[in-house]
């Protein structure tokens, strides 16, 4: 990961701004393309994980030459060139926070495919759990509302044009769905009754053999879940996390409800503080919190990422970043689904209400979880 962000600096900064700029290593662009076409050859990504790499030390020695190059281009950049250096620089930095966020969530499945159940962090304190507070619903009225980047700071291509949708009557949870809400489920034959599932998520449950969320097992004590601070029991009132699309809206539809479209979630998000809430800035550990006791949306930001039923598509009026590095984004608007809202693991300061994430449905080995909602 921290290779990768490099490269994207040197690749799409430096490279084409900044012509004294010595490349590194010829070969580092080979290694860690991820998936721009046009910016030359690069390892098969089902393949990534099977190659051999440099290790820290040359890792760190190819890092400080960027950041050196970079300096030496903001220093000497001319007034012409720089608002095309401070658009690349300001992706690049929110690129790297996603990849922090993306490293601890390979290191977990990374780690949960060890026997020994390593732990990255240890549990801080031995409170009793306690129980969720009520799952309610927060009324949200018709009308027409506005979606998207509204400028004044950084934003993905993928969050723009800003524009309008109408919204009938609705009704979103105050809070995400929990564990103990979930072992309900479970408990209720949930993954066992196909008139819950979508085709495609029914072929997989059958396929894959699934029976709980990613990183669950049970043994004679009841359900456990491995995260980054080990394993340990199943806490009933944190956010569920680790389902897939499939298994979101199949719960959804158990319970009586449905998943929200982006554009609800985005237009009940807009008054909150994309600050506020369980995201990634201090020493850890790193996990879904409780939701604490009040009334109102909470939880909307930090915790799970929240999937929604909205397919990952572009806004009227889209258009990609230029260059290269429109790859980023509009490529990628086909068979996915739309996630909002952040995780435990988001850095604080990189969210805002129009942050559109987005995962293949199958997927769960990202922070994923599911805030219901109902047609009024």
């Amino acid at each position: 990961h921290r290779a990768h962000t490099t490269w994207f600096f040197e690749h799409f900064l430096l490279v084409p701004h900044a012509p004294a700029y010595q490349t590194f290593d010829p070969r580092f662009g080979y290694l860690f393309n991820s998936y721009y076409v046009a910016a030359g050859p690069r390892h098969a990504r089902p393949k990534r994980g099977l190659i051999t790499r440099p290790n820290a030390a040359e890792v760190s020695a190819y890092r400080a030459h960027v950041d050196t190059g970079v300096r030496n281009l903001i220093d000497e950049a001319s007034a012409q060139q720089l608002g095309d250096v401070s658009r690349i620089l300001e992706i690049g930095l929110n690129h790297e926070q996603q990849h922090q966020e993306l490293m601890l969530t390979d290191m977990l499945a990374a780690m949960a495919e060890n026997p020994l159940r390593p732990a990255l962090w240890p549990r801080i304190g031995t409170a009793a759990p306690r129980a969720a507070p009520p799952l309610g619903g927060t009324p949200r009225p018709s009308g027409l509302y506005e979606i998207g980047d509204a400028g004044g700071s950084f934003a993905f291509d993928c969050e723009r044009p800003r524009h309008p949708v109408f919204l009938p009557p609705h009704e979103l949870a105050d809070r995400p769905v929990t564990n103990g809400e979930w072992l309900r489920f479970i408990e209720d034959g949930g993954y066992d009754k196909p008139n819950l599932w979508l085709s495609d998520g029914w072929d997989w449950v059958k396929r894959e053999g699934i029976s709980a969320p990613l990183y669950w097992e049970r043994d004679g004590e009841g359900w456990r879940r491995f995260g980054l601070d080990g394993l340990r029991g199943v806490d009933a009132a944190e956010p569920v996390c680790h389902v897939s699309y499939y298994e979101a809206e199949a719960f959804a539809r158990w319970a009586g409800a449905r998943l929200p479209t982006e554009a609800e979630w985005e237009a009940a998000a807009g008054p909150a503080d994309p600050r506020s809430g369980n995201q990634l800035d201090g020493p850890g550990p790193v996990r879904p919190r409780a939701a604490p006791d009040g009334s109102g949306l909470r939880q909307i930001f930090g915790d799970v990422w929240e999937w929604t039923g909205s397919a990952y598509l572009p806004y009227p009026g889209f258009r990609p970043e230029p260059g290269t590095v429109g790859e980023y984004n509009g490529k990628f608007m086909v068979n996915q689904m739309v996630l909002r809202g952040g995780s435990c693991a988001t850095p604080r300061g990189h969210l805002r209400a129009s942050y559109r994430n987005f995962f293949y449905p199958h997927q769960r080995w990202q922070f994923c979880g599911v805030r219901l909602a109902r047609d009024v």
